[in-house]
């Protein structure tokens, strides 16, 4: 017998449930900017365990139609706000034995960015409320199920972290702000002003938006508008952004 007929008459025997198989999910801390805050959107949880508390949203992998653990992300977003395409990226993997009362269990979890406009928030047969919660009011009131106050503190970090050498704050806002909007965006999830002229001295070198042709008015003068060139929601900097003088 070949080798090759030999790892096909393996695989075809072999059965995944003759070893220990952990609970596998993702779970999603998904962050816009509303009322001059970050904010997180959270579940309360209508089902056992920790029914009634608070919590990030996600699920078990479905093994028949996700592909990919991004697939799992993507499809439990798209449950939650109807948004399929956002800034997704992968932060970090937890497992225990005693994360989960129900057993072994492994979260991969993820952060997404996205505009809050136009997003209506749906809730299923798992969830009994879908709300968003400025980040640095979850302590009291919201305390998380799990260890997902962890998982958020983690996510929220690395957000940070980036927004000190990338473009990512453009993902949170709608097609079309102004670079004052833009600031205030940076600013909101840095949590501390930035230095104007430096801020758009930086952005502007960088190519990464586009006029688009519109101004805003309003109460102040009026304010060019722009867009993000195509696939330059993600732009790394130079050097991480200064603070005002």
């Amino acid at each position: 017998m070949s080798k090759v007929d030999s790892e096909k008459a393996f695989l075809k025997n072999y059965n995944i449930h003759d070893f220990d198989v952990p609970l596998t999910s993702v779970d999603m801390a998904i962050f816009t900017v509303r009322d001059a805050q970050l904010q997180v959107l959270l579940v309360k949880r209508a089902q056992h365990p920790a029914m009634g508390q608070w919590a990030l949203p996600g699920g078990f992998i479905d093994l028949k139609h996700d592909k990919t653990l991004s697939d799992t992300a993507r499809r439990k977003l798209l449950e939650k706000t109807g948004i399929d395409t956002p800034y997704l990226e992968q932060v970090e993997t937890f497992g225990s034995k005693a994360r989960d009362p129900r057993g072994w269990s492994v979260t991969v979890a993820y952060l997404a960015l996205i505009a809050s406009e136009d997003i209506s928030l749906s809730r299923d047969e798992s969830s009994e409320e879908v709300t968003w919660v400025p980040v640095n009011k979850i302590d009291k009131p919201y305390k998380l199920a799990f260890d997902h106050g962890k998982i958020l503190g983690i996510c929220h970090k690395r957000l940070k972290n980036k927004v000190q050498y990338t473009s990512l704050p453009v993902n949170l806002l709608p097609t079309e702000f102004t670079l004052t909007e833009l600031q205030q965006t940076f600013e909101t999830v840095l949590g501390n002003p930035v230095e104007k002229k430096s801020f758009r001295r930086r952005i502007l070198d960088a190519d990464i938006l586009e006029e688009t042709g519109d101004m805003k008015t309003g109460s102040n003068r009026p304010a060019k508008l722009y867009r993000v060139k195509p696939d330059c929601q993600t732009h790394f900097f130079a050097r991480t952004i200064e603070g005002s003088r």
